[in-house]
């Protein structure tokens, strides 16, 4: 079944990742952050006061705690945070929709962190408007300022529209959906491969990726893993790229922010109708049911998913197989970096080109 998301998302409990607001703007060639365990006890044995089922105090809360202007990296244009309130982690987002800001509206979530020894807890999610008291205000382009009480904050949306991949990164059926700035902090580029009918998402190379690769210990040296990331990408043995094959299991679970790109959309930067053309092509049963994002009506979404969740780097080894074996057409080799995007996306996954129902 095509898997679909939902619009509560989260954030990882990473020390120091998401409250030092102010990291972001560090200049290139300064000493590194450094935290520790003293800062990190220090805060837990705090007492601290907030009203945590209140969405409205928690919002006031985390906007105030804002500086005046923020940068919004991930492409979906959620502001993720986390914080420590009396032994439990929280997390959340403040999402800049890209159809509700138009109607001055945002979308709220928080939620206990997911912990793999616990069962998930139901967590809270508020679309935000004037009838809350939050204004939203359109100041540039891609910068919007949002106001409740006596704060406002202005979001910055990450601004990509100049990022294009490199022609030959491109095969000739190739079509550009739009940059990914993941909230890993790893960029891609979401390409639809009109005649094969998948997607893929390749890695932009045009700026230094904020990982470093290493070849696994399986294959011939073509599937190359992040070695803070863990995302698997394949060396393409015919174009200039990476292509995304793969993202470690335990991530998926966690639902951090290792978790893969399926929730960064280019949202900003999808020309017209494409997308939604481009999704049709694969799944023709969504034709009338979802706009041009890829949404459904009850906010829900069309998850391009098209690699592995592997639990071992020796899973990734199919992808391999399959593009080095003289079984597949030249023409289908591009199907052997990408899944179904129905069906198991686990280990015991085969790549389209290996499917007996493939095109």
């Amino acid at each position: 079944m095509i898997k679909l998301r939902k619009t509560l998302h989260r954030a990882i409990a990473m020390l120091g990742a998401a409250i030092a607001v102010s990291s972001a703007a560090a200049q290139d060639g300064e000493p590194p952050r450094l935290n520790t365990n003293e800062a990190y006890i220090a805060e837990l044995a705090r007492s601290h006061r907030l009203a945590i089922d209140d969405p409205m105090a928690v919002f006031a809360y985390v906007l105030g705690s804002l500086p005046a202007r923020v940068k919004v990296y991930p492409t979906e244009n959620h502001y993720y945070f986390s914080f420590d309130l009396n032994g439990i982690r929280y997390a959340g987002n403040i999402k800049l929709d890209a159809r509700l800001r138009a109607e001055g509206k945002v979308v709220f979530s928080y939620y206990e962190d997911r912990a793999a020894w616990l069962e998930d807890t139901e967590g809270t999610a508020r679309v935000l408007g004037l009838s809350d008291g939050v204004t939203v205000e359109q100041l540039e382009p891609l910068a919007y300022r949002v106001s409740h009480g006596q704060k406002s904050v202005v979001f910055a949306l990450n601004d990509l529209s100049q990022i294009k991949p490199p022609a030959a990164a491109l095969a000739p059926n190739d079509q550009f959906i739009g940059p990914i700035f993941d909230e890993s902090g790893i960029r891609f580029f979401l390409v639809f491969n009109a005649r094969l009918k998948l997607f893929h998402y390749i890695l932009d190379e045009t700026v230094r990726p904020a990982d470093v690769f290493v070849p696994a210990p399986v294959g011939d040296g073509r599937i190359l893993i992040g070695k803070r990331t863990g995302f698997a990408v394949y060396r393409d043995q015919h174009r200039d790229r990476k292509i995304l094959i793969g993202v470690y299991h335990g991530n998926v679970v966690a639902n951090n922010y290792l978790d893969g790109p399926f929730d960064q959309m280019p949202d900003n930067f999808i020309d017209g109708d494409t997308f939604r053309q481009a999704i049709l092509a694969v799944a023709p049963n969504l034709k009338g049911r979802i706009n041009r994002y890829g949404s459904f009506a009850d906010d829900g979404r069309f998850a391009v998913v098209p690699y592995m969740a592997y639990r071992s780097p020796k899973d990734l080894a199919i992808f391999d197989r399959c593009a080095t074996s003289r079984r597949i057409p030249a023409e289908r080799y591009a199907a052997c970096l990408a899944l179904p995007l129905e069906g198991s996306h686990g280990a015991n996954a085969r790549p389209l080109a290996m499917q007996h129902y493939a095109r």
